[in-house]
């Protein structure tokens, strides 16, 4: 099965210049606890709920002026769109990330892919996957 038959497609991005004020209440709208870093159509990097609260919060800073590059995390993991579900699974294992961003041919953001969504299809994989990201952890 190809991850393209999973993945969430709205992903939204937001700019390395975003406030994280902007950036917890777009979070916020979307229901969403992950974000892409997005600058002239590439991904830049990542950032979660967790990122906002132990990199910029915690930190002690001025949190108005704390932007998202500041917090984000610049180790982008991705793969293609068009990638079998059992090797995105092996590759998220292998990273310790929980969260995949998949790619169409020109390397454009097309979607997401997190392990719940892979536990849906792949039982034996997410399994697997997630026992090996929580041993790292």
């Amino acid at each position: 099965m190809k991850v393209s038959e999973i993945m969430t497609t709205n992903v939204e991005c937001v700019t390395p210049e975003t406030t994280i004020t902007e950036l917890a209440e777009k979070m916020k709208s979307l229901d969403v606890g992950f974000l892409a870093i997005c600058e002239a159509d590439r991904i830049k990097g990542t950032v979660t709920d967790r990122d906002i609260v132990i990199r910029g919060i915690a930190g002690g800073r001025d949190i108005h002026s704390i932007r998202t590059q500041d917090i984000m995390s610049k180790d982008v993991h991705w793969c293609f769109e068009k990638d079998d579900v059992k090797d995105v699974a092996r590759k998220m294992r292998e990273k310790g990330v929980r969260r995949m961003l998949l790619l169409d041919q020109n390397k454009r953001l097309v979607g997401v892919v997190s392990i719940g969504d892979i536990a849906r299809v792949e039982e034996k994989e997410s399994g697997k996957t997630l026992k090996d990201i929580s041993e790292a952890a």
